[in-house]
């Protein structure tokens, strides 16, 4: 049976501290910086091999906290994604001030700080934007347009809340990657594809209103000014060298987000009901797994099914799935990012799992080429 977790358990610090690890990350990004050598493969051991070593000693996370509770109830987890916001603007910047200069570091040495900064942006800024885009407060979207701008991705907000939770598992979605296809095919088509089919959403939302693609509420306008404001910052701190850093850790945060994506809903497809419509989203059109030191790392993003139900769902509420419910990853996202980089590896841990997907959930489907070819019809 499934563990209860009330509301007045939610509003302890102590249940919300695990969460908290995260800031963890960035005074190691800065032991690197100061002492380079290998220093500062610190980050990146931390994120992916820590806390994969951690869901291994820790196991499952199973419990579900009582889905009514209230804001107040969860103040520290809202505390945690809102002033991450700040800390990362002066981890970055700072870094860079410092970096730029740094006679200490070889060329090698900064770009290896700026790796690790990077997938602390993208394991955990891009991820903290997720959750406070998702909010109907306009201060916490406004966080996350800054922590997106800081890594030079902010179409995926459009993308995300228009494209993505409508359109996941059918063709029309580029982020749900193919069976069968390897990330480092799917990393290119979907850099561009995101990027296409977001700035479409948001012309095709203006144009139902009869204005035009540069009308000033196209947030397309704010995002580029935003983009635009830090690359400056980086000029006027580091000069070209700043600039260079920071293109550095912008580009390893998008290859973080875009390994988390692919991962999420590979081979999982909605049922084509015919002339263009398909099946409504459930819970079994994500993968989801239960690991719970990754799930502190990541605000339970990978309790993935509970978020397309709920979208606005806060993390610290939302509901695990059984393995009868919805399909489960082996192993939790650190493992999971890892194994996608290697595709022959990736193909045995999860084609298997596809395939016995497939048969579990629509056996009456007997020719799947259209699906892993992506030629059944758009949706309407």
């Amino acid at each position: 049976m499934t563990q209860f977790i009330p509301a007045a358990q939610l509003r302890d610090w102590r249940r919300a501290l695990p969460f908290w690890l995260s800031l963890a990350l960035l005074p190691m990004v800065w032991i690197g910086a100061v002492y380079g050598s290998w220093w500062v493969l610190i980050p990146p051991l931390a994120t992916w091999y820590l806390f994969a070593a951690l869901d291994g000693v820790l196991g499952l996370e199973l419990a579900n906290a009582d889905p009514q509770s209230s804001e107040a109830d969860l103040k520290w987890y809202i505390r945690l994604t809102t002033a991450w916001v700040p800390l990362q603007v002066l981890c970055l910047f700072g870094l860079i001030a410092y970096v730029s200069d740094a006679d200490h570091l070889r060329s090698i040495e900064k770009v290896g700080v700026f790796f690790g900064m990077g997938v602390v942006s993208g394991t955990i800024g891009i991820n903290y934007s997720h959750e406070l885009m998702h909010q109907t407060n306009r201060f916490e979207r406004w966080m996350a347009d800054i922590l997106l701008a800081m890594v030079l991705y902010s179409h995926f907000r459009s993308e995300h809340l228009l494209v993505h939770h409508r359109y996941v598992a059918t063709p029309r979605d580029p982020v749900t990657a193919r069976y069968n296809e390897g990330f480092h095919r799917f990393y290119p088509r979907v850099l561009w594809q995101c990027w296409h089919s977001a700035f479409r959403a948001e012309a095709d939302r203006l144009m139902r209103k009869g204005l035009p693609w540069y009308h000033r509420s196209n947030p397309f306008l704010r995002y580029w000014a935003l983009q635009a404001v830090m690359l400056l910052l980086a000029f006027l701190i580091g000069g070209v060298s700043g600039v260079l850093l920071f293109l550095v850790q912008a580009g390893v945060a998008i290859w973080q987000l875009e390994l988390v994506n692919y991962i999420e809903h590979y081979g999982l497809t909605r049922k084509h009901l015919g002339d263009g419509k398909y099946e409504h989203v459930k819970p079994h059109h994500s993968w989801n797994a239960a690991h719970k030191a990754s799930n502190w790392l990541l605000i339970n993003l990978q309790r993935h099914s509970d978020h397309h139900y709920k979208p606005d769902r806060r993390f610290p509420l939302l509901q695990n799935y059984s393995e009868t419910d919805a399909p489960q990853l082996p192993y939790g996202y650190p493992v999971m990012s890892i194994a996608a980089m290697i595709p022959p590896l990736w193909r045995r841990m999860m084609n298997p799992k596809v395939r016995r997907w497939r048969k579990q959930y629509y056996p009456e489907i007997t020719d799947w080429k259209p699906y892993n070819r992506h030629q059944n019809p758009m949706p309407r």
